[in-house]
This record gives structure tokens, sequence and C-alpha cells, in this order.
């Protein structure tokens, strides 16, 4: 017969582990590239929001003759039938219409910071929550308690005579 092995996760390694999951799951979606694909109206009109002012993608914008749905699908459409990649009509986009029309930031320069921070302060949080719970678990260290107060022999021989005659004793 195998002999046993004791796999108990300790609270240290538990946590480093936790911490180290974290960590690579981040830097594999942050690692993750786009592949190019065939761009689609479909597609881009999600990606963009309406200039209208709506603050909706241009897939839903609410209006119904939507002058500004109108004019950036026509553009979208003339880019797609020029052959033009999903990058490319969405860097074409905010050129025209600004960064502001693009539903996401485009992960440079300062915008990077919404899509760092987000993890960062994760990970931040959860550092502090390990701290806390492992000061939770530690036992404080108990003082001993003190030596008793000397009690004066006057007083003692006092109480003794009070409970003699209470009865007490």
């Amino acid at each position: 017969m195998g002999s046993k092995k004791n796999w108990r996760v300790t609270g240290d390694s538990a946590g480093l582990r936790t911490i180290l999951l974290v960590g690579t799951l981040l830097v594999a979606s942050a690692a993750r590239g786009d592949t190019p694909r065939k761009p689609t109206l479909e597609s881009l009109g999600n990606e963009v929001q309406c200039t209208c002012g709506c603050v909706a993608p241009l897939n839903q914008c609410p209006h119904m003759d939507c002058a500004e749905k109108a004019e950036m699908k026509a553009f979208i459409n003339k880019e797609i039938a020029d052959g033009k990649g999903e990058t490319t009509i969405l860097q074409d986009l905010s050129l025209r219409y600004g960064v502001q029309v693009l539903s996401a930031p485009p992960a440079r320069g300062f915008n990077l910071a919404v899509w760092i921070l987000p993890g960062v302060g994760l990970l931040a949080g959860l550092g502090i929550v390990v701290v806390i719970v492992r000061r939770w678990r530690e036992k404080p260290a108990s003082a001993p308690a003190p030596p008793p107060a000397p009690v004066d022999p006057k007083v003692l021989t006092a109480m003794e005579e009070e409970m003699k005659s209470a009865g007490l004793r």
C-alpha cells in the first residue's frame, strides 16, 4: 500500500497561489492579441457610439430618423466597400469624429490606465484582504496576570470578623 500524502494547503501558500493565479490571468488576458477579422457594419456598429448625443452604440441608437446614425453607417459601408480592415476603419472613424466615438478607449498613452488600473486595484485589494485576515487569525500574546495586590492584615482581620458575625464562616 502507498503512503498517504498530506496535501493540506496552508494559509501562506494559499494566498500566494491565489495572487499568482490572478496575476497570470491578468497577464494572459492583456497579452491576448486581436486577430484581424473581416469588418461588418454589425461588428463596427457595436464598437462605436452614435454622435447624436444618445450615448448608445451605433447599432442601438434609439432615434428612428437619426441623421448622424445614417451618416456614420454610410461612412462605414463605404470604408468596407473600399476593402479596409476593421482597425483601419476604426482609426478613420476616430480621426473623423474624435476618439470619444470609440466604445472602448484605445490601449495606449493615458488611456492605457483604463485597462491596467482595475487589475492593479484588484491585486492591491486582494493583498490588503490577505494581510487583514492573517492578522485576525494570529492569536495575541497574552500578558501574564499581574500578581495580586498585598492585602493589609488589619483589613483582612476586619473582614474575617465581619464574616463570623454574619454567620458566613
